[in-house]
């Protein structure tokens, strides 16, 4: 692709951010990140009503809400943060949290046990709060007690060993947020905005728009006080909305973005060689790093022919996944053998399950799953099969946010096509995706990574599939829960193993075994097709800040848009 260069130094920082650069921040001060939706509510950031994170990704849960704990991707283990540890009782049925001492809000107030306290149990006493978070949280938290001012107890529904991780640990995207009791206390959850927001962390919210946030350092920050942490070097942080691959590639590459979102490898290579400042997670080809959500069809099992498990089956030969990695990845990723993203820590469950003969074949065998469709009643007409005078179509659901969602989709349409299948696409903006299509079952496919959860242990995204979280289309599936509406008696037993596996200590030697067990049913009934493996070509730009996060420099993942992004922010330097 061919990159103009736009205007650059403070005069384009003036016109990316407008009047709100009028402070005394310069660009070498100021670091950029890449936004790749709308800001389509600036004023509002109660996250707590947001199933989508679109409240809490402009900066909020980056540089403003601290979490408790970071998963370390490279240890495994939980880095603490505004908590220092915990003690699980033998059961894993009662957490005790410590709390750091010294820890206030941004308006001085002391952060402590109450608001701990005050947060979850706002999250667990209004079913209107319907943040992924806070609906895990209230599916699992029977109660909260405090102990003293930096202890907090919680008591669970049944026994759970993932519970910090998958609560307050940022295991994947975020973790559960604490709020200001002293702000918060005697508002109504469902309706506060929250437009003056405050919290815990190095940065106080600035101004916003729809297309940028803009956020200024506390020096007041309690982590410099107590000797937590020194102050992150950048003075002022901006999240601004670029609008797509080519104009995120532009503005990297003549240094108005210091960290953008994925891009391709034909993008990323055209922007290194106009400006060779800017940096992927590997030095070399293929350049990206590994996402821990991989990608995946879901499919509504609720609405006809797809309600029939040997249709979903037909779906999943046709799909030719080495295609995928091939065109819409360009060779960056592989396909995926499950469910799974293909950590080495995954290994044990991804091996116990093609060791039973159910992991996916990277190619596809279109006459297998053509087959099962005339098997069906479905007679190939021309173009495509026909059934009682109707044409066998789909209409496969896309967020359009990112050109690898589309490509994608575009690849499977025209593999579907090909086979028979009177594919299209539908593409819809993330807001409309995230709170509308898919927590609703307002599809017959669509494009995801509903699985995502599990970087450690199985449990996390098998999980997630099991038949008490089946509610009826146009309801909202609990924490993007079985948005397939999978049920029926395979999807039973296979609920079965889950309870079986919950209640298990990590690391139990007989897992393996009940994964493979479990996962017989998926393949049965594919509720979802496994896809690829995701990678993220994140270019960092080293023009103005170093100390960005790669396989060398490996502190931690680079997903900046995450919860654990406070890590990057205090590892940043000013370049020389």
């Amino acid at each position: 692709m061919t990159i103009r260069y736009l205007v650059t130094g403070t005069a384009a920082l003036a016109l990316l951010a407008g009047t709100a650069f009028a402070q005394d921040a310069s660009r070498e001060e100021t670091v950029i990140f890449d936004l790749d939706r709308t800001i389509t509510d600036p004023a509002n950031f109660n996250w707590l009503t947001d199933g989508t994170g679109v409240r809490r990704m402009h900066g909020g849960h980056q540089v403003m809400w601290e979490p408790m704990f970071i998963l370390n991707y490279g240890t495994g283990e939980l880095d603490p943060w505004l908590a220092t540890g915990f003690e699980a009782n033998d059961d894993s049925t009662e957490f005790t949290i410590s709390l750091r001492d010294g820890v206030e809000w941004s308006d001085g107030e002391a952060f402590d046990a109450d608001d701990v306290v005050f947060s979850v149990e706002m999250a667990l006493e209004n079913e209107e709060i319907t943040a992924r978070e806070a609906a895990t949280l209230r599916s699992q938290v029977a109660s909260i007690e405090k102990v003293d001012a930096q202890t907090v107890r919680i008591a669970l529904q049944a026994p759970n060993p993932r519970f910090m991780v998958e609560n307050f640990g940022i295991r994947i995207f975020g973790s559960f947020l604490i709020m200001p009791e002293h702000v918060w206390a005697g508002e109504d959850p469902a309706t506060f905005t929250f437009p003056e927001p405050i919290g815990t962390g190095p940065y106080t919210f600035t101004s916003a728009a729809t297309n940028r946030a803009i956020w200024d350092r506390n020096d007041d920050w309690w982590g410099a006080k107590t000797g937590f942490m020194d102050l992150p070097a950048p003075r002022r942080v901006v999240f601004l909305e670029t609008g797509g691959e080519e104009s995120r590639a532009q503005l990297i590459a003549s240094n108005q973005l210091d960290a953008a979102q994925n891009v391709t490898i034909g993008t990323f290579e055209a922007i290194q060689a106009q400006n060779p400042e800017v940096i992927a997670w590997h030095e070399g080809y293929p350049y990206a790093a590994a996402d821990p959500c991989a990608r995946q069809l879901e499919i509504n099992t609720t609405v006809a022919p797809w309600d029939n498990a040997a249709m979903r089956r037909a779906v999943a030969h046709i799909i030719d996944r080495n295609q995928i990695v091939n065109v819409a990845y360009e060779g960056t990723t592989e396909a995926s053998r499950t469910m799974f993203a293909q950590y080495g820590s995954m290994a044990p469950f991804i091996d116990a399950i093609a060791e039973a003969g159910y992991d996916l074949p990277a190619s596809a065998d279109t006459e297998a799953g053509q087959a099962l469709i005339e098997g069906e009643g479905w007679t190939r007409d021309g173009d495509y099969y026909q059934k009682d005078g109707e044409t066998l179509s789909v209409e496969i659901h896309v967020n359009s946010a990112s050109t690898e969602y589309t490509r994608t989709i575009d690849v499977i349409v025209e593999q579907l096509q090909r086979a028979g299948i009177d594919a299209r696409a539908v593409p819809v903006e993330n807001g409309v995706f995230w709170g509308e299509v898919l927590p609703f079952g307002a599809y017959e496919m669509s494009y995801s990574w509903l699985s995502c959860g599990s970087v450690n242990e199985p449990w996390a995204s098998m999980g997630r599939y099991t038949t008490g979280d089946v509610v009826p289309v146009g309801e909202r599936s609990p924490g993007f829960n079985n948005t397939s509406r999978w049920s029926g008696e395979a999807a039973e037993a296979y609920s079965a193993i889950m309870d079986d596996i919950e209640g298990r200590a990590l690391g139990d030697p007989e897992i393996p075994a009940l994964v493979a067990e479990a996962y017989q049913y998926l393949d049965a009934e594919m509720p979802f097709v496994p896809l690829v493996q995701a990678a993220k070509l994140i270019p960092f730009n080293t023009t103005y800040w170093e100390g960005w996060p790669t396989a060398d420099n490996y502190y931690n993942h680079p997903f900046f848009w995450w919860n654990h992004a406070h890590q990057i922010i205090h590892n940043l330097e000013a370049a020389e």
